[in-house]
Order: C-alpha cells, then sequence, then structure tokens
C-alpha cells in the first residue's frame, strides 16, 4: 500500500467462504503488480495438480504504480494456464486497478470451488460470495448489465466477468474487464469457470491524501505532458494500434491465412484507416490514463425482415485484426466487428480463437477433417461459418471442437497438421511474422506472448542480423518489463517511463529507489517466473517450432529453422547462467 512497509493481500476461499487479510512485509521486496503475483502464485500453486484443479490459486495485484501516476492502468492475473500446463500471465485495463487501490488491497489470492455457481464482491469494509445460478450461461455483456444493477453503492466500481466459454472450461477462455478490456490470453476465464466463480464486483471509495503533494504533483505534470503533447503517444490515440496492418502488410510481416503468406490482398480493407473512416465512432480510455486507445467501432445488423437494422459497438484493435482478419481471410471491417462480438460475447481469447479458426480452415482444405467433423464446410473468408464455429468451440459441440477448445497444439495432436499449428510452446501466436526475433521471443518469453520482450520490435529495429545482440536484446529487455510490470504500467507508455522517471514517481509517493534496485527487483521477478516454469515442468530445450514459420517468407526474409533453434540453445544458456548467478 502507499505510504506502508507491507503489501494488503486479501485471501478468498471459494469452498469455505473463509475470508482473510494478510499484511506481507516480506512482499515489498518484489514492489508490487508481477512480482508480488509472481510470489503468491508460486506460494500457493500445486504444480501437481491440474491447472483446472479446485485448490488451484488465480491471483490478481496491481502495481506501486496504479492509479497514482497517468497511464499506470493495469491489473495483473497470474495462475496455471489450461493452455499450456505452465505460467499463466495476463493483464487487463479499465477501472480495476483503480477500484482495487480505493477498496484497500494490493492483491487478492482465490482458491477452492463454490458448491454453486457465485459471484464474489468486493469493498473497503465487506467482501461476500453470492449465490450466481441465475446467471450462469449469461453472455460476457449481459452478466456485466446484471450485476450492475444488482450491486447498488457508491464509489469506483468494476466488475469483471467471464461468458459461457470459461463456464466450458474453454483453455483459452478470456475475462471481460468493464466491457471493452480483458484477461485475454491464456485461459484465465476457464480457472474462473473451474471454481463456479461467474463474476466479481469491486467497490472502492477510499480517499488517500498525498503527503508531499509538491513533488508528487510536479512529477505528474512533468508524465502528463510527455504522454499528451509528444508524439510518443499521439499514434495510440489517433488511429490506435490497426495502423500497424498496412506497414507489416507492405513489408511481408502480417500473418495471412493460417500464415500460407505474409501478405494480405486485402489488407488495405482492414486497415486503421479503414476503419476509422467506416466504424470508428468513439474512443475511450482506461480510467487513469488520457490516452484514450480504446478503439470502438460499430456495424450493422439485421435483426428482423423489412429493413429492421441495430447498430453494434464492438471494440478493436491491431491483434483483433489480424486473427480474425487476415489470418483467417476477412476481408471486410463489418465482418471482423461482427467475429469479434461474437468471441467476445461467449469469452474467448480473440487471438487464439483466430489462430485455431486458421489450423481448422487449412485442415479441413487438406482433408485431415470432414465436414461430418467441423458440421460446417470452413474456408478462408467465410464469416457465416466461422461465427457457427465460434460457438461450436465455446460449447464443445462435439470431438472436434472439444479439441480446438484446448489450442491449436492439441488439436494438432490429434488430428495432424502440426507443421502448420502456428502456436509457440502451445500458445498461438501473435500477429507479427517479422523474424528471428518474433520467434525467440515468444518461445522463450515466460507467458510465450509477443508482449513479454517485443521480439518482434527488435526484429523491425535491428539493422544487420547478429545472433549475440539478438539474445542479448530479448533477455534485457524481458527483465525491464518484469520491473515495468511491477508498477504496473501499460507498455504503451514504456516510452515515456524511463528510469529516470521511475524513480522521481517513486519517490515521490514515499519510495525510497535507485536505479540498481529496480535492475535488481526486474531481475527477482523473473528468476520468480522461471522458477515458477520449472516446477510446471516446462523446459525450454524441448520447444518445437511449426514448420510453417520457415515456408512463408517473414518480413525480414526467409528464415531458417536450424539458425532458430540455435537462438533458443543459446538463450537457454543464458537462462543457467542467469538462474545459478
Amino acid at each position: 500500500m502507499i505510504y506502508e512497509k507491507y503489501i494488503k493481500v486479501l485471501y478468498i476461499d471459494m469452498d469455505t467462504k473463509r475470508i482473510r487479510i494478510e499484511q506481507r512485509k516480506d512482499l515489498i521486496e518484489y514492489l508490487g503488480g508481477v512480482g508480488v503475483a509472481s510470489k503468491l502464485l508460486e506460494e500457493n500453486m500445486k504444480p501437481e495438480l491440474s491447472p483446472l484443479d479446485e485448490s488451484q490459486p488465480i491471483v490478481f495485484a496491481i502495481g506501486a504504480g496504479s492509479a497514482i501516476f497517468p497511464v499506470i492502468t493495469k491489473t495483473v492475473a497470474m495462475f496455471i494456464s489450461p493452455l499450456t500446463g505452465e505460467l499463466g500471465e495476463s493483464y487487463a485495463g479499465g477501472r480495476m486497478a483503480l477500484t482495487l487501490f480505493l477498496a484497500g488491497y494490493d492483491a487478492i489470492v482465490i482458491h477452492g470451488k463454490a458448491k454453486k455457481p457465485s459471484y464474489i464482491t468486493i469493498n473497503r469494509n465487506n467482501v461476500e460470495i453470492k449465490d450466481a445460478r441465475a446467471f450462469w450461461g449469461m453472455d460476457s455483456d449481459e452478466i456485466g448489465r446484471v450485476v450492475r444493477d444488482r450491486e447498488p453503492g457508491g464509489g469506483k466500481r468494476s466488475i469483471i466477468r467471464i461468458g459461457p466459454a470459461g463456464e466450458n472450461m474453454v483453455s483459452y477462455a478470456s475475462v471481460c474487464v468493464d466491457t471493452y478490456r480483458h484477461f485475454g490470453r491464456l485461459g484465465l476465464g476457464a480457472v474462473m469457470g473451474s471454481k463456479n466463480l461467474k463474476a466479481i464486483s469491486i467497490v472502492g471509495d477510499r480517499s488517500i491524501p498525498i503527503k508531499n503533494f509538491k513533488d508528487y504533483f510536479k512529477v505528474y505534470q512533468e508524465i502528463y505532458n510527455r504522454v499528451t503533447d509528444t508524439e510518443i503517444m499521439s499514434k495510440y490515440h489517433d488511429a490506435g494500434t490497426p495502423i500497424n496492418i498496412e506497414p507489416l502488410n507492405a513489408a511481408g510481416g502480417l500473418p495471412t491465412k493460417n500464415l500460407r503468406q505474409n501478405v494480405f490482398e486485402h489488407g488495405d480493407k482492414i486497415s486503421g484507416e479503414a476503419f476509422a473512416h467506416k466504424n470508428l465512432v468513439r474512443k475511450m480510455a482506461c480510467t487513469g490514463c488520457p490516452v484514450g486507445c480504446i478503439h470502438i467501432g460499430q456495424f450493422r445488423r439485421e435483426f428482423d425482415k423489412g429493413h429492421e437494422y441495430e447498430s453494434v459497438s464492438v471494440g478493436y484493435d491491431y491483434e483483433l485484426l489480424f486473427a480474425l482478419g487476415s489470418f483467417i481471410g476477412i476481408k471486410s471491417s463489418d465482418e471482423i466487428l461482427q467475429l469479434i462480438e461474437k468471441v467476445e460475447h461467449l469469452g474467448m481469447d480473440a487471438m487464439s480463437t483466430g489462430v485455431v479458426l486458421g489450423w481448422a480452415t487449412e485442415a479441413f482444405m487438406k482433408k485431415l477433417v470432414t465436414e461430418e467433423q467441423t458440421l460446417v464446410p470452413l474456408a478462408f473468408g467465410n464469416t457465416a461459418n466461422y461465427v457457427k464455429a465460434i460457438e461450436y468451440i465455446a460449447y464443445k459441440r462435439n470431438d472436434f471442437y472439444k479439441a480446438l477448445s484446448e489450442g491449436v497444439d492439441k488439436a494438432s495432436d490429434i488430428y495432424g497438421g502440426k507443421e502448420f499449428a502456428m502456436a509457440f510452446a502451445k500458445n498461438e501466436m501473435a500477429g507479427y511474422h517479422t523474424g528471428y526475433g518474433m520467434i525467440l521471443g515468444s518461445a522463450a518469453g515466460a507467458r510465450h506472448s509477443h508482449l513479454c520482450n517485443g521480439g518482434y520490435s527488435v526484429d523491425q529495429s535491428m539493422k544487420e542480423f547478429n545472433k549475440e545482440k539478438l539474445v542479448d536484446a530479448i533477455f534485457a529487455e524481458e527483465k525491464e518489463r518484469c520491473m515495468l510490470n511491477s508498477l504496473i504500467i501499460c507498455l504503451f507508455a514504456r516510452k515515456v517511463y524511463d528510469r529516470k522517471t521511475i524513480i522521481a514517481a517513486l519517490n515521490s509517493i514515499g519510495y525510497a529507489i535507485t536505479d540498481e534496485e529496480l535492475t535488481a527487483i526486474g531481475d527477482r521477478i523473473y528468476k520468480t517466473k522461471l522458477r515458477i516454469k520449472k516446477a510446471l515442468g516446462f523446459k525450454l530445450a524441448d520447444v518445437k517450432l511449426p514448420k510453417r514459420l520457415f515456408e512463408t517468407p517473414s518480413l525480414s526474409g526467409q528464415l531458417d529453422e536450424g539458425i532458430s533453434y540455435e537462438l533458443i540453445d543459446m538463450y537457454n544458456r543464458k537462462l543457467e547462467e542467469f538462474t545459478a548467478g
């Protein structure tokens, strides 16, 4: 807590309904955010049990700077991923970080399984587990409205919830946060579903005075001005991350049609500019952020004969346009928004869903599966059948869709097509076919995400390929992001929050911290993650890469499989030295 020498942790047992609070002085050395969450996961997890065993924990944590400075808006969730079987780590914006801060908690640990569908209400003075049987089966949008109406009260509120995919424990089920934000990747929704936990409502109403307001306000203003008056953050507000579609497509780095292509012939129709001109109706921001990077698009849907239409609002960003656009050959912005809406109401990670559909489409084309199994003929660009397939996944309609619900790695184990199953260590790929940095960063990253270390960005900034420099850059960035996520800074603002700015910000709210200590915190957090992964049986040396990565040229040209495995080996040796030290 701000101005305190401890981390305040709320423990909730869904089985016994026991609630307890601990003031953990020993967690201060992790600062907050992903550091605290990683340590709590390590303490409470049961490596020998299934990720969906009721005794496995869910950990939420806010950072040392959450809700106090601009663009420090995220909450981290840590869990054992049902998709990969190892470290689960996901971030969401919205109002959750602010409400936890104002409710007086740094972290929450949830374990056990409720005897019936339930939801949790949290405020400053009370925590309750309530009956949600009437809500079970509702989509993620509807349940948000119902809980909002049922739980009145003043203060700031955040409602996180799962849809039918989470209830059915789809391995990449997501958690919706305040409608337009999500804990998307790695299956937190399935873990909530395994606990009969439909939703959590958090209300915060504390008022917390800043002790040294003069110094605090000076730092705040400097950060605010850099965020709003410079070019650093402007692209995120303008067309947003979808602005990346056209340059990546032009450079040959946009995964298309299950990475059969690196250029999408209809890229101009699904670009950031296309969405801005045709669909964009609103921009929103997470609480505490002046940028407004959440882009809301609208499409019309006919709901009755006689030209009866409704307007449907959906959030979109680059990763969604890749996964539910180019990767499955969808060539209109309206159709992509339609697919996004379906995925989010059912409560699934859009990236995994799109990549799974890409594999399933190619498997159908190559006759590895039949229409009797797919139930509809799958073809790149066929939006109507993809809408049906998404629902079949969420409800595990048959054995084929049950396999798809466990991810592309599992499905390809059963039906073949491993060489074009586009996943890194069982986590479906992100929207960048940029080169060796993307491959190494995704394979070696703690959660196998492009956001672990920005390998795709290293590819685009490295003027001349050098193996040692590439490995060093990704390793250094992984550790740095561990430190940044202890605050938890939105990674869009990582160039705003350089070391000097972070130190000034923390010092102004009572943290006496140095540059060397920030480095030590990053190292400590990364080592904790690596211990978790080891305990869960992950070995980087065992990672197998899909052959398709080396068949389709990348932004950096044709990639060599041998070099990719050499880079993984170099990184693995670096990790061994790091953990031994």
